[in-house]
C-alpha cells in the first residue's frame, strides 16, 4: 500500500490517482502520522441490455417524408 505526505500529494495528486490500481489505496500523511486514505474506485460492471428495453422510445412518423426531397440526387 503505497504511502505519501500530504504535501506531495498537494502537489502531485493527479499522478497518485492515474497509478492506483482499481481498489487500490493511497495512505496521506502528515508528520508520520496517517490522516487520509485514497481509495480508487473500482470499474462499474456493465449491466447486459435487455431485449425490448427500447420499446416505444421511438416514434417514427410516417408522413414525414418532405425532407427527404433535397435528396433525392443522392438516393438510387
Amino acid at each position: 500500500m503505497p504511502t505519501t505526505t500530504i504535501e506531495d500529494a498537494q502537489t502531485h495528486l493527479a499522478i497518485w490517482v492515474s497509478k492506483l490500481k482499481p481498489g487500490e489505496e493511497l495512505i496521506i500523511t502528515d508528520q508520520d502520522r496517517p490522516i487520509a486514505l485514497l481509495i480508487a474506485e473500482p470499474p462499474r460492471a456493465k449491466q447486459p441490455r435487455k431485449p425490448g428495453s427500447a420499446i416505444g422510445k421511438l416514434t417514427i412518423v410516417e408522413d414525414d417524408d418532405s425532407h427527404l426531397d433535397d435528396f433525392q440526387k443522392y438516393i438510387l
